[in-house]
């Protein structure tokens, strides 16, 4: 009885999947492409999927330790601590980056259109008033450390000729194309093991 009432259920579930890809595909196929790029649902689950994937199976050991049929034995919770301990360690830093870099990025919008010669800024929907020729210096911060699951995370602050500081982060997209665009701008270029903004 319950394969008959889950079968149909998956059947509608493929269909609108089809039915919702299909019809996405075609939309971006007539539609003007524009180049807005914000803090979206997509964009942080592809920089968490790894961090979140490790502290799940880290703390996935302890409700089966402390849940188990017979009492663990020390060593079994000396063993089960190391390796949450462990998983902290590796997927820590970027779940603090992250936070880090949504404090900074979640309201701002950043509309980028090189072949317009378009650069702007929004931050919580009110343009921030700067043109191109506004940009005294960039600091370009990339991750020294490739092999660890921050090594996404960088950032790009804009240090305006009026004293002002915009800071943009690998939350909202990939730096590097305008990092590219404002190559005119002297731009500094540093490599950090931990690129905290």
């Amino acid at each position: 009885m319950k394969s008959s009432f889950i079968r149909p259920l998956l059947e509608v579930a493929v269909v609108l999947f089809v039915v919702l890809g299909a019809a996405r595909w075609v939309t971006r196929l007539f539609s003007k492409r524009t180049q807005v790029y914000e803090a979206t649902a997509a964009r942080q689950m592809r920089l968490l999927f790894w961090p979140l994937l490790a502290l799940g199976a880290g703390l996935s050991v302890l409700p089966a330790v402390a849940m188990g049929e017979t009492t663990a034995s020390t060593f079994e919770w000396a063993l089960t601590g190391g390796f949450v301990l462990f998983t902290l360690v590796l997927s820590g830093p970027a779940l603090l980056l992250h936070l880090r870099y949504w404090m900074l990025n979640h309201e701002t919008t950043l509309v980028f259109q090189p072949n317009d010669n378009r650069f702007e800024v929004y931050e919580a929907g009110l343009r921030l008033p700067f043109a191109r020729r506004d940009v005294a210096r960039v600091e370009r911060v990339t991750c020294r450390a490739r092999r660890t699951f921050w090594a996404r995370y960088d950032y790009l602050r804009l240090h305006l000729a009026d004293g002002r500081v915009i800071v943009l982060t690998s939350l909202l997209t990939e730096l590097e194309p305008v990092a590219v665009f404002l190559r005119s701008v002297p731009t500094e270029r540093r490599s950090t093991y931990w690129c905290w903004a």
